[in-house]
């Protein structure tokens, strides 16, 4: 049985978020209940090895906070949410959440992995605009963490 560390593993952790953005993929297309969409992901798919708490809460609290999100990389983009991929938008939505809401996870980190993600599942090139976006998401809200990168504290 895997333990509360084991789960938390960056492993664990890489493997929720791949899973996550094909959660929300099916959310943002199909509008099927998340509860369902849990449950659906909970049988489909060997769940031990991936951090099933990391998993649930954002599944969870990003269409819960959707809004909230998508206002805080709107300011950003180059082009209407509707213009983007499926894919893309799933992706901002994680990295945009973990910028905001878990602040254990560190800006690059957020970064590095949306930028991944984009890589695996997005369209040619996603990845460099995800990174773009990301960026200027981390600077208005991480500030206090990049300067004390930036002066290596």
């Amino acid at each position: 049985m895997m333990t509360p560390a084991d789960r938390s593993k960056p492993s664990n952790r890489k493997k929720a978020r791949s899973l996550l953005v094909q959660a929300l993929y099916q959310w943002q297309l199909t509008g099927t209940d998340i509860g369902v969409i849990e449950a659906e992901f909970f049988t489909d798919n060997a769940m031990n090895k991936v951090d099933t708490t990391y998993f649930r809460e954002l599944l969870h609290s990003i269409p819960a906070k959707v809004g909230e999100l998508d206002g805080r990389f709107a300011p950003f983009l180059d082009r209407t949410q509707g213009e983007l991929d499926p894919v893309s938008l799933a992706v901002l939505r994680i990295g945009t959440y973990e910028l905001l809401f878990r602040i254990d996870v560190p800006y690059r980190v957020a970064i590095n992995e949306a930028v991944n993600l984009a890589k695996s599942y997005g369209p040619n090139e996603a990845h460099r605009y995800i990174n773009g976006v990301l960026d200027k998401v981390a600077a208005s809200s991480r500030q206090t963490e990049i300067r004390a990168n930036r002066s290596g504290a």
